[in-house]
């Protein structure tokens, strides 16, 4: 299933996942979740690290659950032969349920017109649908809002007693858990124990209450209800910067040299010349960029590890390519270049990057794009 290091000795560019990582990282939250089952989120190709693989790693790490944002990465799951407990709860009317009815992934409603609709597939489907109703405690996103708890609540017991849907579940998401004393937290469980509370005295029997983001399940115990659902600390990132829970970062970006010059004093880099080298020096060309996820706003800000030591991008960061200028330091086209990893040797991290340009560790990892290989490194299990 997965490529060697050695046989893609020759790609200029690959992301290496480190699947132990990952089922460490998984240990990790199972620890912290402290007896509630972990549904581990690879939405988005797996935050990027690719969705397949970084299943059966979480499987194997001890996760009992998987979640995912849309139907169309339900079936991607579901046709890799993975068959683990698996919850979709992002898409819009007249989406296709039935094959995912049929392959038993369980669906979310926010609405009345949600649980209608499922419940209509679910009869075209042959096959009871489990349904988890979302509330919106406060992130002002999906779920439904308190107003509308009830008659989402009584349109799914409607549903259920006619046949085609089970209730399975009742649940919410976190808008600051990653922001420690922020007010939302406990404006937030007080609302979901009480749509907790109004749905099981109108007749809902949830076998799983859930609210825990990473940062949720690493700090707010008092979240954790029946099952945690965890993101991006799977993959080995802080969901709180400045805080060291134990992860390790999965994903290591490198790139090869695919060319090296001597340039004068005073030599323009890159589209705009936003970029003057100061002397003679050596730049080297990194054979990625914006379309494979490298943000142009990293020009001149972004640092990436070459010949020992860090190096800042010189210049405009182009569709395809970047230039580093590393002096009178020896490289070779062929070098490798590692752009960012756990930081072992020195190299940048995710997060590194993500605080130079004010962004999170989320969208560093995520927009690495599908032309950059992913390299599996250890078996999934």
């Amino acid at each position: 299933m997965a490529a060697t290091l050695e046989r893609m000795v020759n790609v200029p560019a690959t992301a290496r996942v480190d699947l132990a990582a990952i089922r460490h990282n998984v240990g990790v939250l199972r620890e912290k979740a402290a007896g509630a089952e972990v549904m581990v989120c690879v939405k988005a190709d797996g935050y990027g690290h690719g969705i397949v693989p970084v299943a059966h790693s979480a499987l194997a790490g001890g996760a009992s659950w998987l979640g995912v944002a849309s139907l169309a990465e339900a079936m991607t799951l579901r046709r890799a032969g993975v068959d683990a407990p698996l919850l979709c709860w992002l898409y819009g009317p007249g989406e296709p349920f039935e094959e995912p009815i049929g392959a038993g992934v369980d669906l979310t409603a926010s609405s009345v017109g949600q649980v209608e609709e499922i419940a209509r597939a679910a009869v075209r489907a042959g096959r009871t649908a489990r349904l988890h109703l979302k509330a919106d405690t406060g992130l002002s996103r999906n779920g439904a809002p308190a107003a509308e708890w009830p008659s989402v609540v009584d349109a799914a017991l409607r549903a259920q007693a006619d046949g085609p849907v089970r209730v399975v579940g009742l649940w919410s998401h976190m808008a600051c858990a990653d922001e420690p004393g922020h007010p939302s937290i406990a404006a937030q469980l007080k609302i979901f124990a009480e749509a907790v509370e109004l749905a099981e005295k109108a007749g809902v029997r949830p076998e799983l209450r859930h609210l825990a983001n990473s940062a949720a399940t690493l700090t707010i115990p008092e979240a954790h209800y029946d099952l945690v659902r965890p993101g991006i600390a799977a993959y080995g990132l802080t969901p709180i910067p400045g805080r060291d829970f134990g992860l390790r970062p999965a994903m290591t970006l490198t790139g090869r040299l695919v060319n090296v010059k001597r340039v004068p004093p005073g030599t323009g880099v890159s589209y705009g010349h936003r970029y003057l080298t100061e002397g003679e020096t050596t730049l080297g060309l990194v054979p990625l960029g914006y379309a494979d996820g490298i943000p142009r706003s990293g020009t001149n800000v972004l640092e990436v590890w070459a010949a020992g030591r860090r190096r800042r991008i010189a210049g405009t960061v182009c569709m395809d390519q970047f230039v580093i200028d590393v002096g009178d330091d020896a490289i070779e086209a062929g070098d490798e270049v590692i752009l960012f990893g756990p930081g072992d040797r020195g190299e940048p991290t995710a997060q590194d990057w993500a605080d130079q340009l004010g962004t999170i560790s989320y969208e560093i990892v995520t927009r690495i794009g599908a032309r950059v290989p992913r390299v599996y490194e250890g078996s999934p299990e």
